[in-house]
């Protein structure tokens, strides 16, 4: 036990002091190094340049310049630990995300209240809570290995 206290004690093994840190601190996400952990810069940094981080969370390159809750193993400022993504909901559209699926090959189930449409460009397929389903598009083409049925309790072409 008392070699691990020397070796975790800085006056002891020789190396620099530095200010103990208790409590989250705001940093920010600098980069990433080779092996994908964050580079944090925050006040009160022992180091002039950045200080690779342990994280809770994963990173992107798209992360960079967020702002991050830091904390610091025993206290110490050398160690920080990232322990999440500062949010500022001002700054986020207030439009949703695009949602994506998956497909397994077997069958995809999407459903609404009142509608569902499918856009490309200027093509369109609207299905509706009242049963309709509208095609919209600059061409439409329609073709078949076999029978090509149209039913309807009327059929109006042109």
């Amino acid at each position: 036990m008392e070699e691990l206290s020397v070796a975790l004690d800085p006056d002891i093994s020789g190396a620099e002091s530095c200010q103990r840190i208790d409590g989250v601190v705001i940093g920010v996400l600098a980069g990433l190094n080779e092996q994908n952990q964050p580079l944090v810069a925050f006040p009160g940094n022992p180091d002039p340049g950045c200080i690779a981080a342990q994280s809770t969370i994963l990173f992107n390159l798209s992360d960079v310049g967020r702002e991050l809750a830091l904390l610091f193993e025993n206290g110490d400022p050398r160690r920080p630990l990232v322990i999440g993504r500062i949010q500022h909901p001002e700054s986020q559209s207030l439009e949703r995300p695009p949602l994506t699926a998956g497909v397994d090959g077997e069958r995809i189930l999407l459903s609404a209240k009142n509608e569902i449409v499918l856009k490309c460009g200027k093509a369109s397929i609207t299905l509706t809570r009242a049963g309709k389903i509208i095609l919209r598009g600059a061409y439409l083409s329609s073709r078949s290995s076999g029978v090509n049925r149209i039913k309807g309790g009327s059929v109006q072409i042109n």
